[in-house]
């Protein structure tokens, strides 16, 4: 996996001051997109166990709220397994911390529907996400004035309350 950058404090995506990691690699190509130099899979450096170390390091703050996984795509089937290794760390190290994630999959259809039965990283990544924001970027629905999503179609979800009840949670 490759990562296009790391914000070590970020208030854009999700609540509080939060590290951002953008991976690499993203398969929607979204008209519009804001981060398209990510879309390429080779862009940017290489993930490695320092990179991991980086975030831990940077997420080790009373003032941080959590980390943010952005893109490019973290749930990209070629993303999962070093997406999967930094949220077990962090959840590890930082239970007290949340774990937002962006994708552009649909969160029933794509992400508990076909990529949990074919990935088994799928569903331990669910397991380590507090918030799951989901739908491709739609330029159409774009809204400056919803918080933390760009377009209307996109959805602010609760993870672990999702996966209990078997239904949808809203976030807010």
């Amino acid at each position: 996996m490759n990562y296009a950058t790391i914000k070590p404090t970020d208030v854009a995506n999700g609540p509080g001051v939060r590290v951002s990691l953008f991976v690499s690699g993203c398969t929607h190509r979204c008209r519009e997109c804001f981060n398209s130099e990510a879309w390429d899979f080779h862009y940017g450096r290489e993930y490695g166990p320092e990179t991991t170390e980086k975030i831990l390091e940077y997420l080790d703050h009373t003032y941080i709220a959590g980390l943010s996984l952005l893109g490019g795509e973290p749930m990209d089937p070629a993303n999962q397994k070093g997406i999967l290794s930094l949220v077990e760390k962090v959840k590890e190290r930082f239970p007290e911390k949340t774990i937002w994630c962006y994708s552009g999959y649909d969160f029933e259809k794509d992400i508990l529907g076909d990529m949990s039965e074919r990935l088994p990283e799928t569903r331990r990544i669910l397991a380590c996400l507090d918030v799951l924001v989901d739908g491709r970027f739609e330029v159409e629905k774009k809204n400056l004035r919803l918080r933390f999503r760009g377009s209307s179609n996109q959805r602010i979800i609760k993870v672990q309350e999702s996966l209990a009840l078997g239904e949808l949670v809203p976030w807010e």
